[in-house]
């Protein structure tokens, strides 16, 4: 029985049949599995930020796509844990969600030609009398800037692909 959906025709077949394509399209299957797995590791999937207040082009970096897994460590770098005495295990109390978005940027920004972060620059940090580049992010960029550049953050990490 054929059913269309979407412009698409769909086939019902039985699962030896489905086996059957299976194997029959196994090398198209795999190579786009493959390919799917170096999209974070591909220069096209880098953006340029250009951080422009009032007209003036202030500074830009380079953005690369975050994995699922760095994004749990940020989080859970910035998440307090309690420890449940009834049930004997730590559960989260609090994230401090502004050094969880600094620190999300903060990764995902790629180091420039001499192999350093914008972030990470010593005179900076004395300047702004920060310890780190996560602190540097936090006292530069503005909310909205902050939005801006994670909502890029999140398209080229592939949470807002339709």
């Amino acid at each position: 029985m054929e059913i269309e959906k979407n412009g698409v025709e769909e086939i019902e077949t039985t699962p030896e049949q489905t086996q059957g394509l299976i194997r029959a399209y196994e090398n198209d299957i795999l190579g786009g599995l493959l390919a799917a797995a170096d999209f974070c590791k591909d220069a096209d999937s880098v953006v340029d930020i250009e951080i422009v207040r009032k007209g003036m082009k202030y500074f830009s970096f380079k953005l690369r796509p975050l994995s699922e897994e760095e994004y749990q460590r940020c989080r859970n770098r910035n998440t307090k844990y309690v420890r449940n005495k009834q049930v004997g295990i730590k559960m989260p109390e609090d994230t401090n969600l502004s050094r969880y978005r600094s620190e999300l940027i903060y990764t995902a920004t790629m180091p420039d030609a001499s192999g350093v972060k914008i972030w990470d620059t010593a005179g900076l940090w004395t300047k702004l009398n920060v310890l780190n580049g996560i602190d540097a992010v936090d006292k530069i960029l503005m909310a909205g800037e902050k939005d801006m550049v994670l909502s890029k953050l999140d398209e080229i990490s592939g949470y807002e692909n339709n």
